[in-house]
């Protein structure tokens, strides 16, 4: 069937399994699902379609690959590179649906209202944006308890991704806030009213922006610019996504989407593995192929994932199998306490890195965050440096958001939100004065595109003398990033704005080092990019994981793993350790309110079990601990995850001990050293 194919220039088909040829040669003329077990193959199968379109005589620019992270579709083109000789993959359109949608509307918006030079915030920023809206409404000053900014964010965010009314949303996901419908209806509105004022998109906008724009009169220019589309991760999509891929597509246009039901644990951002199951009714002549070789894990690992899998209420029924030898089973380590479960993690990571395993080679995976609170104690206690994913993103950090502050107000001198931010690092500069600046360069603007940026340079505004100098530093800075009518390369411009940002971040924070090495990286990832808007909303869209990683890079090379069950999705190692797997923390209390609840936290659980390649550890402590409200220290007593409910066979049971110090008495005699003593007695 595929000799035809196997050409030298194409031999790499060789290399695949018969379903996944099957999957990569696929006629393009109709909508293709792949559902793609954990680990068989998924991300090389999409990247080896990819090098066959384009083999096929497809011009690589009229490709789009949709992923949900910038470095899978990186990876994506990487792999299809070294598949095809031709040397246009870089012309495919790849990347995120917001990074994506984003590009797509710098070059269209105007046909739906969106005016060029506009800014994207990030999460954080529509918090922070929902906090002024919600304090200037006087909406929250009654006497009953009304959501916090990032209440109103999220929920805003669910309402919009799930296309649920907000009546629906709030009776089903937030039930102590169905007093306040109405207030929070008049806070959305102003605060979309706000975002329009000052030319800023939040990311949900920018899929509602693109959803219109596919079904305005400039639509069908969109969907002419593209032969294929093929989607990662499908599973993860949420409504508004959906309807964009089908008004870019048609309902049975040349669509590939692959993903894994059993992987869906994003609902929480209104993900939905329904997109992916009910694929059928959305797009019609479908075809569906099934990966389910895996080529990570043991057969003994694979048979636990699939028995927990196999428990699930609403699945594409799919067994994973492995022609690798046997191995041991799974353990499932019971631990007196906390403590001890952290003893036995660190006991087998370095028993492990001993036998020629290394750190990176393994991983500690956890339900949240806190659940590691007491593993990297011990961690630090036994030298053993770690990376820990799942916390807070790089462009989170205060000082970053701070030069990128600078970096909007260039980009958009209507972005409120930025110029209150910056105007807020001045010393002497406080909320009120920074809005009587802001108000004082809105009156005194000129006419024109920067009015705001002209104002502030030229303007005085009445503040004290250190932060009169203050803003004459920065309008300085300013003036050399905007250029002399040409816009100067963006490393440059934060080389300018560094030399003021440097002296206020020694104003501001403490750890200055560790700061301006995050800096440092900033301006070199800006060498990337050729205008300063591009850089913005690529690094708001899709920004590194974290700021630091290794807890201290001086220890070792080598580090080991830290990292949330969602932050590890996609990831594999040699040995996992699954800790904290007692009832209530996985599946957790907090999930099971929430319809699907469970369900989401079974395919949390498979997800975290086949990350493991060869040994899986599965550990739970018994009794935790805990003090409330300053009173005296208590306990309480905990079962392992309901999960393994009826699974014995298919695991080894170990019951984990605490470590015992063992206290030497040595007897000494008048006159001698008691210190000499101990050492002779250890060391004899």
């Amino acid at each position: 069937m595929f000799a035809s194919y196997l050409d030298e220039d194409n031999g790499w088909l060789e290399d695949l399994n018969e379903r996944q040829r099957c999957t990569v040669v696929h006629p393009t003329g109709n909508p293709l699902r792949i559902v793609a077990g954990a680990g068989s193959g998924k991300t090389r199968t999409l990247a080896a379609r990819v090098a066959w379109l384009i083999e096929s005589g497809v011009p690589a620019e009229r490709i789009m690959l949709l992923t949900f992270t910038r470095r899978a579709s990186a990876e994506m083109l990487r792999r299809a590179s070294g598949m095809t000789a031709s040397r246009d993959i870089r012309s495919v359109w790849a990347g995120t649906f917001h990074s994506t949608a984003n590009r797509l509307l710098r070059r269209y918006g105007e046909a739906v209202g969106l005016e060029p030079g506009f800014t994207v915030l990030d999460q954080g920023d529509a918090g922070d944006l929902f906090g002024i809206v919600r304090t200037e409404s006087g909406l929250a000053s009654g006497k009953k308890r009304f959501p916090q900014k990032a209440t109103l964010a999220t929920m805003y965010s669910r309402v919009i991704n799930a296309q649920v009314p907000l009546a629906a949303t709030v009776e089903e996901r937030f039930p102590w806030c169905r007093d306040h419908v109405d207030a929070i209806k008049e806070i959305v509105r102003r605060y979309t009213e706000r975002k329009k004022d000052s030319n800023t998109v939040d990311y949900d906008d920018l899929l509602l922006y693109l959803r219109a724009l596919l079904k305005s009169p400039v639509g069908g220019t969109v969907q002419s610019m593209f032969d294929h589309v093929l989607v990662d991760e499908y599973q993860d999509t949420n409504a508004v996504q959906v309807d964009i891929l089908e008004a870019l597509c048609g309902a049975a246009g040349p669509l590939t989407v692959v993903g894994d039901d059993a992987q869906a644990i994003y609902g929480f951002r209104a993900a939905s593995a329904d997109n992916l199951l009910r694929f059928g009714d959305r797009f019609d002549s479908v075809t569906t192929v099934m990966l389910e070789r895996n080529y990570r894990s043991t057969p003994q690992i694979l048979d636990l994932a699939n028995a927990v899998m196999s428990r699930a209420t609403e699945t594409v029924p799919k067994t994973l199998w492995s022609d690798r030898n046997d191995a041991p089973r799974p353990t499932v380590h019971t631990c007196v306490d906390e403590a001890t479960q952290a003893d036995v993690i660190c006991d087998l990571v370095l028993e492990r890195r001993e036998h020629g395993i290394a750190l990176k080679d393994q991983a500690v995976l956890f339900r949240t965050g806190h659940h590691a609170d007491g593993l990297e104690i011990e961690l630090g206690r036994r030298n053993i440096p770690f990376v820990k994913y799942g916390g807070l993103k790089f462009i989170e950090a205060a000082h970053v958001k701070d030069l990128v502050a600078m970096l909007r107000v260039l980009d958009n001198p209507r972005d409120e939100l930025a110029w209150h931010r910056v105007l807020e690092m001045i010393p002497g500069v406080g909320p009120k004065t920074a809005a009587r600046v802001l108000e004082a360069i809105s009156r005194s603007a000129e006419d024109g595109a920067t009015e705001p940026l002209v104002a502030f340079v030229r303007g005085d505004f009445m503040v004290a003398g250190e932060s009169r100098s203050w803003i004459a530093r920065l309008g300085a800075a300013f003036e050399q990033a905007l250029g002399d009518g040409k816009e100067p390369p963006v490393p440059l411009q934060i080389e300018y704005l560094g030399t003021v940002l440097g002296d206020l971040l020694t104003e501001r924070y403490d750890n200055l080092v560790v700061r301006l090495g995050d800096l440092d990286q900033l301006h070199a990832l800006s060498a990337e990019y050729a205008t300063r808007s591009q850089f913005i909303s690529e690094l708001t869209l899709d920004p590194p994981d974290a700021t630091s990683q290794v807890s201290d890079p001086h220890l070792d090379d080598d580090y080991l793993v830290l990292s949330t069950i969602h932050s590890a999705k996609g990831g594999e190692w040699d040995s996992v350790y699954v800790m904290h797997a007692a009832d209530g923390n996985l599946p957790s209390d907090l999930a099971l309110g929430d319809a699907g609840g469970l369900e989401e936290e079974r395919r949390l659980f498979y997800v975290a079990l086949t990350r493991a390649k060869n040994t899986l550890d599965i550990l739970y402590p018994q009794r935790f601990y805990f003090r409330r409200f300053g009173g005296d220290p208590s306990h309480t007593y905990a079962q392992p995850t309901r999960f393994l409910d009826g699974l014995d066979d298919l695991v080894t049971k170990v019951a984990a001990v605490p470590d015992i110090d063992i206290v030497l008495s040595v007897p000494t005699t008048a006159g001698s050293d008691p210190v000499t003593d101990v050492v002779n007695a250890l060391f004899e």
